[in-house]
């Protein structure tokens, strides 16, 4: 029961208390009343009537002494008049029984009052020649006396239901602030710290108001410093410590968004080939120097350029690449000729002829980031073998297998669901020791056996439409293979954007989880990080679906390139597993304990466990281990 509910019944109980004791005094005063009036009255009639008497007492039968009775009795206050003689014979009885109308029995048999017999003796000459005996009739004094309880009920009444409406508005008012502290305390612990501005004028709710907002700005100042910290560490161990280029896992990362997106690339593999040559002449500030004026030319031609967005890599050593994102091969072909002139003016200024090469690649779609490198890498050999300081762009080839092929294949596949699970990723829980997660791996085959590989399935059958399709169908798998098996521990399931989007799909899916209540808590559906940023409100959208629903969500692949921590607090997902990137060296990377202990402290704060994957090196199974990390797989 509400806090206003009981005040309401514990003041209204208080009223009624009061309003019964007051009604009750009331009635009893009046009765009170009403009884000593009528004793007086009817001790005032005999008298008087006693007095009228007296001088016609001499003669009993007079019937002067009837009329003059009569003439008292006719008032209709009594019930009896008696007169008697002197040797008690009655001489004249009047009597009315009349009962006043509105009275109510029971109100007659609850509250009793005594009948009042006023007597008064009748002189003449100096003796007593009789005895008048006044009886008067109740009925009047109960008539007055409801009356009077009627009213006073009525009264009590309305004045109760007033102070209860009063009551109620005041209480209304006086305890709306705690609704609002209570939702302020909601949206606290979803990672949304607001201030309530409006303070409540009671004294001890404002001070539990302002209390409140203390608390969610001190906690707003800890989140935002954290995702300061968290960006700034992010953002160092993606770039390289030289140059300030990006690394290759941002290649990788972009390469992901590039392939979901859709959008036309072109990569430029790039390696100096005389660093070791000049490392024999120069020292080891010189070589950085070198290395560092290399780098800023690629810097100036992703400024100066207007063919697009380009970005440009470090991969390490003498590898460099360049991104050229919403470009045509021409527009390529002038970049990578205005490097090679680049180069050459940087080799004059070290007297060396040829410094690097450039080879230039059609990003496919349906290949890997490291199938694009291989092909990049083939163009540079080319290059090598043509010029100084040259280069050579790989022309887009033809497809493995023509489109036709595809949709026949993937239909086939999606229809008959003729494609295997295995379930890889064993994520073991570090405070129990028991298997946390594992996640779903799909492959699929083509018509000779050949395994296929899963983002070329994936991506054709994104853009055939079939990938709606697919993720159903492995989800029943999923839930088949829980049922079947009793297990215990969640299943990570994949989903792409398209079938985040489908509508058909997200129907399929309630009514699947809702015959499925008992399971639902175990199923975790899996996004990439570098995907949610595209679309962070249809994501947002298909995650609170999800939590209705009793299913959970895990991003994974997160580091702070893919995604800032402040999509983290608007989606609020159940697990974030890191990048692999993030695990591998990190018993002896004092960067990379930083943001796993940032992230952590995140996570604590928004109701987030932090997962680890592939771990590979003993000591950095033993440092994740040890960190607080929920679990990691090895």
């Amino acid at each position: 029961m509400s806090l206003s509910k009981q005040l309401l019944v514990l003041i209204s109980a208080l009223f009624l208390m009061i309003f019964s004791v007051n009604i009750i005094l009331s009635i009893n005063n009046s009765r009170s009343y009403l009884e000593g009036e009528a004793k007086i009255h009817a001790q005032d009639t005999a008298t008087s009537l006693g007095l009228s008497l007296s001088p016609y007492m001499h003669n009993e039968t007079d019937p002067v002494i009837k009329t003059i009775m009569n003439a008292i009795f006719d008032r209709g206050y009594y019930q009896q008049i008696r007169l008697l003689n002197v040797e008690d014979q009655v001489l004249v009885t009047l009597s009315n029984k009349k009962v006043f109308e509105g009275v109510p029995d029971w109100f007659v048999k609850l509250i009793p009052m005594k009948t009042v017999v006023a007597e008064s003796e009748i002189s003449t000459s100096w003796s007593i020649s009789g005895m008048i005996y006044v009886t008067l009739n109740p009925s009047y004094a109960y008539l007055k006396l409801y009356q009077q309880a009627v009213r006073s009920f009525y009264y009590s009444l309305s004045a109760f239901i007033l102070s209860i409406s009063l009551l109620f508005l005041l209480l209304r008012i006086t305890l709306s602030p705690l609704k609002k502290i209570n939702q302020m305390a909601l949206n606290i612990a979803k990672g949304h710290f607001q201030v309530i501005e409006h303070l409540p004028w009671t004294t001890e709710v404002r001070n539990v108001t302002l209390s409140m907002n203390i608390m969610s700005s001190k906690l707003a100042a800890v989140i935002n410093n954290l995702n300061t910290k968290l960006d700034g560490i992010g953002r160092k161990l993606q770039q390289d410590e030289l140059t300030g280029l990006n690394k290759k896992e941002s290649f990788h990362t972009e390469m992901e968004r590039l392939r979901v997106s859709g959008i036309d690339a072109f990569v430029m593999f790039i390696k100096i080939d005389q660093l070791s040559a000049l490392a024999l002449k120069l020292n080891d500030a010189s070589i950085d120097q070198f290395i560092n004026e290399f780098a800023d030319i690629l810097i100036r031609v992703t400024e100066q350029t207007n063919q697009g967005e380009i970005l440009a890599y470090r991969f390490g050593g003498s590898k460099f690449a360049l991104l050229m994102q919403q470009a045509t091969q021409k527009q390529a072909e002038q970049v990578a000729l205005q490097l090679s002139h680049y180069f050459s003016e940087l080799g004059k200024k070290h007297q060396q002829a040829d410094i690097a090469h450039i080879g230039v690649t059609a990003v496919n779609h349906l290949n890997s980031s490291e199938s694009i490198l291989l092909a990049a890498n083939e163009a540079y050999k080319q290059a090598r073998l043509i010029a100084n300081n040259g280069y050579y762009i790989r022309t887009r080839g033809d497809q493995a297998k023509d489109i036709e092929e595809w949709k026949n294949l993937i239909f086939k596949i999606v229809d008959d669901q003729s494609y295997q699970l295995n379930f890889i990723g064993q994520t073991e829980d570090f405070p129990t020791g028991q298997l946390l997660m594992e996640e779903v791996f799909t492959q699929a085959f083509d018509a000779q056996g050949k395994l296929i590989a899963i983002g070329t399935f994936v991506s054709i059958a994104e853009q055939l439409e079939k990938i709606a399709d697919l993720d159903q169908g492995i989800g029943l798998k999923v839930i088949e293979y829980i049922k079947t098996n009793n297990i215990r521990h969640a299943i990570a399931i994949n989903l792409s954007i398209n079938t985040i989007k489908n509508i058909a799909f997200r129907s399929w899916l309630s009514s699947v989880l809702m015959r499925n209540k008992k399971i639902s808590q175990q199923l975790v559906f899996s996004i990439s990080a570098y995907a949610v940023t595209k679309e962070v409100k249809v994501y947002q959208e298909f995650i609170d679906f999800l939590h209705k629903l009793n299913a959970r969500v895990m991003i994974k692949r997160f580091d702070t390139q893919s995604m800032s921590a402040e999509v983290i607090e608007e989606l609020r997902p159940d697990f974030i597993r890191l990048s692999r990137d993030l695990s591998e060296g990190i018993a002896k990377d004092q960067e990379k304990k930083a943001f796993v202990e940032t992230i952590l402290a995140i996570g604590e704060l928004l109701d987030i466990d932090i997962l680890a994957e592939n771990i590979q090196a003993e000591d950095d199974y033993i440092y994740i281990k040890n960190s607080g990390i929920a679990g990691a797989s090895r």
